[in-house]
């Protein structure tokens, strides 16, 4: 098998085994766990970005002041596109999005718009890594493409939870993650024919990728947190975004090791 056809099957499966690996937990959960998942979602994505991502940018650059800057106007940038977002829903003064004290639990898909731009530029990136290691070798490639199945998974959880706290059904969840997945083929077929070029924008993807994840998690879903102030609530909240992170630096170790 040609390594182009490596990259394309790997990239496919990669994406869509992770999905529905993860699919199988969040969408058979009861309705009761939605508040947990949030949670450990907000750990599994920090996680993700100070474990992984970023110091993959930065490993990749010799510009660390110009990948800080990129996370630092992503952040800005993603600020920016929720107002839009909350804008084309908000036609009048007195909609939700302007009475805070009778804001309702999820966001009105919101952070689910924002978890999806931040999973594809994830994904897209992927696909480049998959791609790079089977330029090298077949088997490196394979392997690659087994540890970003297995380190995606907890991210994907992380990713249904948000969607469905944002409102979303099962099914439209589950068919967002579904497409967002394709962007890992999109990205080794794309690194595969102009790998070169591509690795030089490789730490500005991940930034933006960063300060998304960023954004979700700090400005979109630990502020709902806040609205459970019982002190066993914030244990919970607590423990289960330490699991999230901890999960995220345990996939890094196994896959290091």
């Amino acid at each position: 098998m040609s390594i182009l056809a490596w990259i394309i099957v790997t990239s496919l499966l990669g994406g869509l085994l992770s999905v529905l690996a993860a699919a199988l937990f969040v969408l058979n959960a009861r309705a009761q766990y939605l508040g947990a998942l949030v949670s450990y979602a907000i750990g599994a994505l920090l996680g993700a970005v100070f474990l992984d991502i970023l110091p993959e940018a930065l490993h990749l650059t010799t510009n660390i002041t110009a990948v800080s800057a990129t996370v630092l106007l992503g952040i800005l940038l993603f600020f920016t596109l929720e107002k839009v977002l909350i804008w084309r829903h908000c036609h009048h003064e007195h909609c939700e999005a302007h009475e805070p004290h009778e804001h309702s639990e999820n966001d009105h898909g919101r952070s689910g718009a924002m978890i999806i731009v931040g999973d594809t530029f994830h994904n897209f990136i992927d696909g480049i890594i998959i791609a790079a290691a089977f330029m090298v070798d077949v088997q490196l490639g394979i392997v690659t493409a087994l540890a970003i199945i297995a380190h995606e998974i907890p991210q994907e959880v992380g990713d249904f939870a948000v969607l469905l706290n944002s409102g979303y059904s099962r099914r439209r969840a589950f068919q967002l993650n579904l497409i967002s997945s394709f962007a890992t083929l999109v990205g080794g077929v794309l690194a595969y024919v102009t790998l070169q070029g591509m690795q030089s924008v490789v730490p500005t993807l991940l930034a933006l990728a960063a300060a998304s994840l960023i954004y979700i998690a700090v400005a979109d879903l630990i502020p709902g947190l806040h609205k459970r102030t019982r002190m066993r609530d914030t244990v919970q909240q607590v423990v289960l975004i330490a699991a999230g992170i901890t999960t995220v630096a345990t996939a890094n170790f196994l896959i290091a090791g």
